[in-house]
Order: C-alpha cells, then sequence, then structure tokens
C-alpha cells in the first residue's frame, strides 16, 4: 500500500482511515462509531475550524474579528450538511455530469443544514436561510463583507443566534449552536445507519 503522507484528522492519514474501516460498519457496532466520531470527525473540525474560532473569541477587540468567526463557521456548514448526506461536490463545467453521490449546487446543501438539522431548524425558514447565505455566507466569504445591511455582533442577553428583523447575526451564539449540532450528530451517529454511510462516504473521499 503506498502512504500516503497528508492528514486528514489530527495525525490521521487516509490511510489510517482505510485501515480503521476494517472494523466500521453501516448497522455496526456503536462502540466502533463512537472511536469514528472521536477520532476522526471530532477532531478534523476542532482543529482546523472550531479551536482557531476559540483563539479569536479569547484574543478578541471587538473591532471587528467576527467577520473572521463567522467566515470560518460558514466554511464548516457545507461539510457538515454534505456528511450528513453523504456528498461530494464537484465543480461542474459545461457539459459535465453529476455521479452518484456527487453535488455541485453549495447553496442548496448550505439552506438543507439551515432547515433540518437541530438547533437550527427550529430558527431558520427557508426564506431566511437563503437571506443567510447569499448576505452572510457570500457576502463573508466572496467580498470579506456582509451584504443588505446584516451586521456581526458577538451575542445576545437571551442566546439568540440570527436576529432577522434588526439584520443581525450574533456570532458566539452561532458557534454554540454548530457545537450543540456536532454533539447531537455524535449521539445519532451511533444508531443511525443513514449517517453512518454518509460519513463513510465522506471520509472516504477526504
Amino acid at each position: 500500500m503506498n502512504t500516503i503522507n497528508y492528514f486528514i484528522a489530527g495525525w490521521n492519514t487516509p490511510n489510517d482511515w482505510i485501515n480503521f474501516k476494517i472494523n466500521l460498519s453501516v448497522g455496526g457496532s456503536p462502540d466502533e462509531w463512537d472511536k469514528a466520531f472521536n477520532e476522526y470527525y471530532k477532531p478534523r473540525l476542532e482543529l482546523r475550524y472550531l479551536n482557531p474560532v476559540k483563539v479569536l473569541q479569547d484574543n478578541g477587540t471587538f473591532q471587528g474579528e467576527g467577520f473572521s468567526i463567522m467566515a470560518i463557521l460558514c466554511s464548516l456548514i457545507e461539510f457538515l450538511e454534505s456528511t450528513c448526506q453523504g456528498k461530494i461536490y464537484k465543480y461542474c463545467t459545461r457539459g459535465q455530469q453529476l455521479g452518484k453521490n456527487e453535488y455541485s449546487s453549495s447553496k442548496n446543501m448550505f439552506i438543507d443544514f439551515l432547515i433540518n438539522r437541530n438547533p437550527f431548524k427550529t430558527i431558520f425558514t427557508e426564506p431566511l436561510a437563503s437571506e443567510f447565505y447569499s448576505s452572510i455566507r457570500c457576502g463573508l466569504l466572496h467580498e470579506a463583507s456582509t451584504k443588505n445591511g446584516w451586521r456581526i455582533w458577538a451575542h445576545s442577553s437571551d442566546s439568540k443566534v440570527i436576529d432577522e428583523h434588526n439584520k443581525i447575526v450574533f456570532r458566539d451564539n452561532f458557534e454554540k449552536a454548530i457545537r450543540e449540532f456536532i454533539e447531537e450528530y455524535g449521539h445519532n451517529l451511533r444508531d443511525d445507519q443513514s449517517l453512518q454511510n454518509g460519513f463513510i462516504i465522506k471520509f472516504d473521499n477526504l
């Protein structure tokens, strides 16, 4: 077997994943799925996304770091949802067709997450999710700015994630909601065969 010298979760390489997957199967041992979550999924998210967010939160001056925090979180959402669905992103040029388990619309994946996953599905309607995608996600990732009058504040006194009326996203509350989703996902992964299948498809392609 060829050695692959890049990392997909902490110090784990694609070869480590191949070896680990031998004992992992859809509908298999919940303990093995706990290991998959704790040794692959969670380290990838924490080391690459959530720990850097914590650094920004702990060393912030409330003078604009919320843009970086929300940009990191927005870039993470598509991975979270595509892992749930077992989908791999493909950039299609004219005439190209999507293969099995491939998708090309980041917008649909992003909106699916906000309207279907806890705790966000209790907060976002489809129109609000679409507005969030275009004005927050795309604004930050493409132009380093929110659009259409939206602002980013640190947090609200009532733990609100978003204030649609006043067009405010509360970055720290949004991050807490992301963490809440991740913990629920880890619990559900033990027994949910659809999530298990999606997990394997995603990590096979990292």
